[in-house]
């Protein structure tokens, strides 16, 4: 069954991964982030720019329980924004290897309000735990993480091919629910010692997966769980 669903996603084109995919790049682009927009000037005026935009469609904690509809928003318009082109490329690296998957089965118009409602709660779950942060978030980490909570419990003995920086970068075959646990447990453990300051946010990614994981257990039960083993690939970086 999970060879039929991926041969379903590939020819169907997953077209809501891949016009997520596409959003997120067409926004980094046209963004003062990315370089290529001459329009937002260089040097200190870029630099400006770049924080302004920040401010502008990030989640700011401490403003987001002021209430105004804005920062209400900023939990979802900052699923389309990233800070570098690195952070970018991870994200939908592990958004294109596990996102058709998930889409295929549970449909593209379910799957679109699991990513946006599952992105949004992780994002507002850490401005709740840091609320009195100035610091600007940013990136589809969470709900990504999402995808991948729920590519565990459908899909826990897919075969996904990981490249581990400590084993040289070699290719390596593992079931999904290996690959899957070990990252939740790293970024577990990250979360604990993350402050509120810059850097990645791992707590959002944790409270993704659980959200991912938990709506995927609750709406599909353990009859929609696929035992047959498949073929993905992902890269070393992480959401």
């Amino acid at each position: 069954m999970t060879g039929r669903l991926l041969r379903a996603a590939t020819a169907a084109g997953a077209q809501v991964t891949y016009a997520l995919i596409a959003l997120c790049c067409a926004v980094f682009l046209i963004s003062p982030l990315s370089g290529f927009n001459r329009t937002y000037g260089t040097a200190d005026t870029l630099l400006a720019a770049q924080a302004g935009y920040f401010e502008r469609w990030g989640v700011i904690p401490s403003e987001l329980w002021a209430g105004s509809a804005q920062a209400l928003l900023t939990p979802l318009t900052a699923l389309f924004v990233h800070g570098s082109w690195l952070h970018l490329l991870g994200n939908m690296l592990f958004l294109y290897v596990f996102g058709a998957m998930v889409e295929e089965r549970m449909g593209r118009a379910e799957f679109t309000f699991f990513y946006l409602g599952c992105g949004y709660l992780a994002l507002l779950a850490y401005a709740a735990a840091h609320a009195s942060s100035d610091q600007t978030l940013v990136g589809a980490s969470g709900a990504i993480s999402a995808v991948l909570g729920a590519f565990l419990y459908l899909f826990p003995r897919a075969r996904v091919t990981s490249l581990f920086p400590f084993l040289l970068f070699l290719p390596l075959r593992f079931p999904a629910w290996i690959v899957l646990i070990f990252w939740f447990v790293l970024q577990w453990m990250a979360a604990q010692g993350a402050g509120s300051g810059p850097g990645v946010a791992y707590l959002a990614h944790v409270v993704g997966f659980v959200c991912g994981f938990a709506y995927a257990w609750g709406r599909y039960g353990r009859r929609a769980r696929v035992k047959a083993p498949a073929t993905a690939t992902e890269g070393e970086s992480q959401p």
